[in-house]
């Protein structure tokens, strides 16, 4: 497979995931609203369910492509019904966007490049505060012990850092738990511990490694509001699942909810690659454990998620038919008596853009035209790109106002069918 196609196949794969990243996200917000008086367990699995659809889907869809030989016409061709003017001269937002995929691609992957540095200096920096020499005997015991009756078969280690304002957890084959040093100095022992317990909940659910999962998709599907909207529902069911966990085990919910009104006065830190217990809404988390009540369900809030899901729906029942209706018409077309054949004589020569005449810019594109019963063409795609979106456009435009002579059905009655041409760029 060539570049170009590869190209066009992961342009037309992060196009598509615009419309199927809002239905996956009207989903879940449709699950959440249902399951918003359940465990926050349940909340916190159908939200990590749709974070991995959401990944799912367009791999799927790109594996696919890249299997079956996409070229830009059929991984575009879904999108047909959608386009403006197309086969009529006009270019048409289906051809706009293909002469654009490089571009497309380009700035993703320039965008992706740079959150991929951004989570790679925080996993540098969290290997750092790993192997920091901060430790402190006494609230290493108290630690080891917490975990011994939380029921973790592994060691938790402890480290004393300065510049933090909340514990955090890093590692998951040898957790770690960074513990700020003006904690360890200006708070009280028994809420440091309310907070420790926290932690050992996040430990306890390899949080730390869902969490890192969380940022590959953000790095891979940043543009989509609905992925960060997922990831962050996320984070706040699991830090209330670790509220659960902590309360449950201290026996005083209270007290954690001490705790984090303390961790409510600083300044925090904004570290996203690992666990801390000032995630989420203090104040909502606090709330829920002194005084846990059942929500009620806000239709006005419901009802434009709904609308949206509906419509997101009714776009991917219109897209995906169109191309089952060109295939259905390309079988269709093989049964008729005689094919279509372009009048050369009525088409006008296509222009060599400027850009690849001077680039020297040549190849074969292959083009595809609906035309009618009247030998008039109705619509058009690029079948096979001559690897220049230019030139393609170029060829598109021009053999579109061409005559055909009409296929035939058994009996010489003229049907509409599709028709393939080839146009060769050469330089002279």
């Amino acid at each position: 497979m060539s570049a170009q196609a590869a190209v066009a196949a992961i342009g037309w794969a992060l196009l598509h995931f615009v419309w199927q990243g809002a239905l996956i996200g009207c989903a879940t917000a449709v699950a959440l609203t249902a399951l918003r008086n359940a465990r926050p367990e349940q909340r916190y699995l159908a939200a990590c369910a749709g974070l991995l659809l959401c990944l799912a889907w367009p791999l799927a869809e790109l594996v696919l492509a890249l299997r079956t030989g996409p070229d830009a016409a059929r991984a575009g061709a879904g999108l047909a019904g959608l386009a403006a003017g197309a086969g009529h001269g006009g270019p048409g937002i289906l051809s706009w966007l293909q002469g654009r995929l490089d571009r497309v691609v380009g700035l993703w992957a320039a965008c992706a490049c740079a959150l991929a540095l951004r989570m790679a200096l925080g996993l540098l920096w969290i290997a750092r505060a790993r192997r920091a020499d901060g430790t402190d005997a006494a609230w290493q015991a108290r630690l080891s012990a917490m975990a011994a009756r939380c029921g973790l078969g592994r060691d938790v280690r402890l480290r004393v850092v300065d510049g933090l304002c909340s514990p955090v957890t890093a590692g998951w084959w040898r957790p770690v738990v960074l513990v700020p040093a003006a904690l360890v100095s200006g708070m009280s022992p028994q809420l440091l511990e309310a907070l420790l317990a926290h932690e050992l909940g996040h430990v306890r659910r390899h949080d730390y490694l869902v969490n890192l999962v969380q940022n590959v998709i953000e790095t891979l599907l940043f543009y989509h509001p609905a992925v960060w909207w997922i990831s962050n529902r996320i984070r706040v069911e699991r830090e209330q699942i670790a509220d659960d966990f902590a309360a449950r085990h201290l026996g005083e919910p209270r007290r954690l909810a001490l705790a984090l009104s303390e961790l409510e006065r600083l300044q925090f830190s904004g570290h996203r690659l690992v666990q801390a217990a000032n995630g989420g809404d203090l104040t909502a988390r606090i709330k829920r454990l002194l005084r846990p009540d059942v929500q009620a369900l806000n239709w006005k809030a419901a009802l434009p998620v709904l609308g949206l899901a509906v419509a997101c729906a009714a776009g991917a029942h219109t897209i995906r038919p169109t191309l089952a209706a060109l295939e259905s018409d390309n079988e269709a077309m093989a049964a008729v008596a005689r094919s279509a054949v372009v009048d050369f004589s009525s088409c006008i020569k296509p222009h060599y853009p400027q850009a690849d005449l001077e680039a020297g810019h040549v190849g074969t594109s292959t083009l595809k035209f609906g035309v009618d019963a009247r030998g008039g063409v109705t619509d058009s795609a690029i079948v096979r790109s001559s690897g220049h979106p230019g030139l393609d456009e170029a060829a598109r435009a021009a053999l579109a106002r061409c005559s055909f002579t009409p296929a035939q059905a058994q009996g010489g009655r003229p049907v509409p069918s599709w028709v393939s041409v080839q146009y060769v760029w050469t330089l002279e």
